[in-house]
């Protein structure tokens, strides 16, 4: 495919705008989803506030047992979990066999980037809790050039990602014959795409996954627009499609996220999994040494993930994490700021393994980016510096 260019805008350095902040937890106005109120006070915010103070969790624990109850020992299994092998899916499956000792199947999509650490994670994970697994790897060269697609489209080359781990296990849903899918944090603890404050519970199908998961781009329109120079056969793109609602109303499934009904607290559950399972975190380019090991060890790629954010947005994790941990009150505001402004700005050395994929240079890459800026960002490249390797950096693949 052609790659657009941006006219020479990386020439042209246009003058830094700073983002309008929540004034409790720092999300800039370009965050997802975000609004503000008159005390300045972002929705995330008051969304956790309605969560610690409003919801009756004592009831929501309840109806999730319920829940369980209404499947355990009817089907092929008790459940699916799916799983990436990170904090939250490895918490919900350690929660679902310690409180419920529960037969799931649990079902991986594995993008193509999964790091040494995490493969041990869940090597280890599986034969402590003893559990069924069915792992799926996707065609590389259909992956690939999904993820250049996606760049190009939207500025987000994970678009395989977000969709196969979420469509897919549905379709094993229905190949087991297993109705209930149970998944870890709701969408609420970061966005405004669904809210505490409403009455009904979460249901992670496919009005969610329109909603935002797929990026606007179903299985289909991907087909569509990769067809004209890209030699690949339609089945290919199965793993990434939603499947009929006639067949999953047939199965009368439920899939809900566990964190509709406990409270979730990411760093207390990344305690737990570490104690009881023996988890391990992990470094992850551009985030502070020690801090945050726990997050988002999943992915070589995501140091590169994260840059993007960052040019299209101002932001990436460091100011989701500090975010929470704002809210949480583990942290203090100028501590939360100069972690934001120490990390944030690096481009990751997984950028150039990331290239050699897509078979792009930095500039096409760069050009590609600001044609996904989301306004009033502009990102200055000009204080952008190197960022460290990981330990594990010269053990990710190479195509050449």
């Amino acid at each position: 495919m052609s790659v657009p260019m941006s006219g020479g805008a990386l020439g042209r350095q246009l003058p830094v705008i700073d983002l309008v902040r929540c004034t409790r937890c720092g999300l800039p106005e370009t965050y997802e989803t975000i609004e503000f109120d008159a005390a300045g006070v972002c929705n995330i915010c008051r969304q956790r506030e309605f969560r610690d103070d409003q919801i009756d969790w004592s009831a929501r624990k309840a109806q999730f047992a319920a829940l369980v109850e209404e499947y355990r020992g009817k089907h092929e299994y008790d459940c699916i979990i799916p799983f990436s092998g990170g904090k939250d899916s490895t918490y919900t499956l350690y929660h679902m066999m310690k409180e419920f000792s529960i037969k799931p199947l649990v079902v991986q999509f594995n993008h193509g980037f999964m790091r040494p650490t995490l493969l041990r994670n869940n090597e280890r994970t599986f034969r402590k809790l003893g559990v069924d697994v069915l792992s799926f790897t996707p065609n590389w060269r259909v992956v690939k050039r999904l993820m250049l697609e996606a760049l190009v489209r939207k500025g987000d080359f994970c678009w395989h990602c977000h969709t196969g781990i979420y469509s897919y296990p549905m379709h094993v849903a229905l190949k087991y014959n297993t109705p209930l899918i149970v998944w870890g944090e709701p969408s609420s603890e970061y966005t405004a795409y669904y809210d505490y404050r409403d009455d009904a519970i979460e249901e992670v199908d496919e009005t969610r996954f329109n909603r935002f998961i797929n990026l606007g781009i179903t299985a289909e329109d991907m087909a569509g627009m990769i067809s004209s120079d890209f030699d690949f056969d339609p089945r290919d793109l199965a793993p990434y499609t939603y499947p009929p609602a006639r067949e999953l109303r047939r199965l009368k499934y439920r899939s809900v996220c566990l964190g509709s009904f406990i409270p979730w607290d990411t760093r207390n559950q990344a305690r737990i999994i570490e104690e009881e399972l023996g988890w391990q975190g992990d470094e992850v380019e551009n985030m502070p040494p020690g801090l945050y090991r726990y997050e988002k060890i999943e992915c070589y790629v995501q140091g590169v993930r994260d840059y993007i954010k960052y040019l299209k947005r101002g932001y990436h994790r460091v100011t989701q994490m500090t975010a929470l941990d704002l809210r949480n009150g583990r942290i203090e505001k100028a501590e939360a700021d100069r972690l934001v402004r120490q990390f944030e700005n690096r481009r990751p050395p997984s950028l150039d393994i990331f290239l050699e994929y897509l078979g792009i240079t930095e500039d096409e890459f760069n050009s590609i980016v600001l044609n996904t800026v989301v306004p009033p960002h502009r990102p200055d490249f000009d204080a952008i510096t190197p960022g460290d390797k990981t330990w594990d950096f010269d053990l990710w693949y190479r195509e050449k």
